[in-house]
């Protein structure tokens, strides 16, 4: 797990990607102090329970999702959220938030 400090930042990124939009774990990382996307990947994994981070719109830099036992709820919360999905699963590039 990264530093309790790397772990605010990533949390506070993350808490602002806009609804529809998504960041890579690589693109949030390197807005921080320090953290690499493999420790963006674990912050997201031990959410602490009740949190209100977007942790779905984080994805990876194939503009995919992560192969992990939540991908399905994320395909859905963000599909719920309007961003769309090209046959290959990819999330078009235009909505990689920040611009």
């Amino acid at each position: 797990m990264p530093r309790p400090e790397l772990l605010e930042q990533i949390y506070t990124i993350v808490d602002q990607i806009p609804a529809g939009r998504v960041t890579t774990y690589g693109r949030v990382a390197s807005m921080t102090e320090g953290a690499s996307p493999r420790m963006v990947g674990s912050a997201m994994r031990h959410l602490p329970e009740g949190h209100q981070v977007p942790w779905h719109r984080v994805i990876a830099a194939s503009l995919t999702l992560a192969d992990h036992g939540g991908a399905a709820r994320q395909h859905q919360k963000l599909r719920d959220e309007g961003v769309v999905f090209d046959a290959k699963g990819r999330v078009p590039a235009h909505l990689v938030w920040p611009d």
